[in-house]
């Protein structure tokens, strides 16, 4: 695992990369979760190795701007800034960057979204796929999967990162809210049985299918095996999704 620094929203971030122990040339940008407020890139470090390996693609883990510290639009231009950083670098660091996917779980699932319009918006750096799981995507709290939970932590969260009311219906805020999907990358979601996210993610698949994006939507019975590892099964559908997307000839 390296350690380096990419140019943030406010100031310099750090970012991890981990390295196969098997070749492989893509490259995989992960965001880690905790509600725009908690997690990092101790937490993120233990799926970011298992996936390295697993995939055979190098990993990178990006910090950002947590809530506590500067509200939207700060994390989502640090997504944003973290994979010009990937594309830029990519003959520095031997990845292709051709091969470049961009992931998250829980609110980095939504900074990995926001991400995908972002750089189809401004005109790159282009993405090979989108992995979502468990994202959150609705800020409203309105899907029907939330009524089984209080919604009280994520409604904090939201409120932290979207202190402005009107910033909660803005596309790169609430991807789940964005009529404009059309020209995003293919997309993997994964939700979860348990999990109170999963009608959003999965309302926010079956707009991305009627827009044209070919779209993978899967309900698996867990997507995190505890605190720090993705399940086997989570594991398998990612590999299963990006293996025959991926380049088979190592950039020049």
């Amino acid at each position: 695992m390296n350690s380096l620094h990419y140019p943030g929203y406010v100031g310099e971030r750090e970012l991890r990369v981990y390295r196969p122990t098997a070749n492989g040339t893509g490259v995989i940008v992960l965001f880690h979760g905790g509600g725009f407020l908690a997690g990092g890139l101790d937490a993120a470090a233990p799926v970011a190795a298992e996936m390295a390996d697993r995939l055979r693609l190098a990993v990178v883990t990006p910090a950002y701007t947590l809530a506590s510290e500067h509200p939207f639009p700060a994390a989502a231009e640090d997504a944003y800034a973290a994979l010009t950083w990937v594309s830029t670098h990519s003959r520095h660091e031997r990845w292709d960057s051709r091969q470049m996917v961009v992931a998250g779980y829980e609110a980095g699932g939504n900074l990995a979204a926001v991400a995908a319009m972002m750089v189809r918006d401004r005109g790159g750096p282009a993405l090979l796929a989108q992995v979502l799981m468990a994202p959150m995507l609705d800020p409203s709290l309105s899907a029907r999967s939330m009524h089984c939970t209080s919604g009280i932590e994520r409604g904090a969260a939201y409120r932290a990162y979207l202190p402005n009311a009107a910033d909660r219906m803005h596309p790169y805020a609430a991807p789940a809210a964005s009529s404009r999907l059309v020209g995003l990358p293919p997309t993997l979601i994964l939700s979860a049985v348990d999990d109170p996210l999963r009608d959003e993610a999965e309302i926010y698949g079956a707009k991305l299918i009627a827009a044209g994006v070919t779209t993978h939507v899967s309900r698996l019975p867990r997507i995190a095996a505890d605190a720090q590892h993705l399940t086997d099964v989570a594991l398998d559908a990612i590999d299963a999704f990006l293996a025959p997307r991926l380049l088979k000839k190592s950039p020049a």
